[in-house]
């Protein structure tokens, strides 16, 4: 787990300054100017500060720990002035102290997530696996042809080029090379093994749907996006294959 409260306390503060608590605004805020390049870079340097550190401050509140931002505000005051109230030692040990309760309530809220995708991916399996069309090979992957193509089948070592959606069980989607706009190119044995399996079934203009389990995934793996024991789901239309070199040519060309 990262620390994310290592900055100097000014650092820290700034944030306050650009979400102070509405109560407080009794009185209309002077106008910024930023007409000259030393009032943008002072700007500058508090925003980009205060923009990231506010990320942290909503996480804080998100995982249950209180933020008083009126004395974020007046620490960095405090700060500035060099009137500090604690010292350098005292807050050390209070924000090393914040950070192993972040710590912990992260990592709680991480192995909840993990234990509600293991049990809505089995159950989500276990339904789609009774549904006509869907195919559930030995490895337990699950698919079904929504176009069926007329070209040539990739092995492992060849590479594929493919256009394809990726959803969790929800529907909530976490890629999607459609939605970029560009398709997607790579050696099929470097992927997930639930894709390296389904993708060979496929003829080039084949379109399927995927229903993956989290072992022929990511596992237990949290990847930000794809929470631990996720199922993924993934529309893959195969656009064209480039067959890998047979292993003799391979061997000259390396020489």
């Amino acid at each position: 787990m990262k620390s994310i409260y290592k900055m100097s306390l000014v650092a820290l503060a700034v944030v306050g300054l650009t979400a102070c608590n509405q109560e407080q605004k009794t009185t209309k805020p002077a106008e910024v100017k930023l007409e000259t390049q030393a009032q943008k870079q002072a700007y500058s340097v508090g925003a980009s500060i205060g923009k990231y550190m506010s990320g942290h401050i909503k996480e804080q509140e998100e995982l249950g720990l209180p933020v008083d931002r009126s004395l974020i505000i007046q620490g960095f005051s405090n700060g500035l002035n060099d009137d500090l109230k604690l010292t350098e030692e005292e807050m050390q040990t209070v924000l090393q102290g914040l950070d192993e309760q972040l710590n912990e309530k992260r990592q709680a809220q991480a192995t909840a997530l993990a234990e509600k995708a293991k049990a809505e991916s089995a159950a989500f399996l276990e339904a789609n696996k009774a549904k006509e069309g869907v195919v559930t090979t030995e490895s337990g992957l699950q698919y079904e042809v929504i176009t069926e193509g007329t070209g040539d089948k990739p092995s492992a070592e060849d590479t594929v080029e493919v256009h394809y959606v990726g959803t969790l069980t929800d529907g909530t989607e976490f890629d999607s090379s459609v939605a970029r706009g560009q398709s997607a190119k790579f050696p099929l044995n470097r992927v997930i093994p639930g894709w390296t399996e389904g993708v060979q079934l496929m003829s080039v203009g084949s379109k399927y749907r995927f229903v993956i389990p989290s072992e022929l995934a990511y596992g237990s793996r949290d990847t930000g996006s794809i929470p631990a024991n996720s199922t993924l789901i993934f529309e893959v239309e195969l656009l064209s294959i480039e067959k890998a070199a047979p292993a003799a040519e391979e061997a000259a060309a390396a020489k």
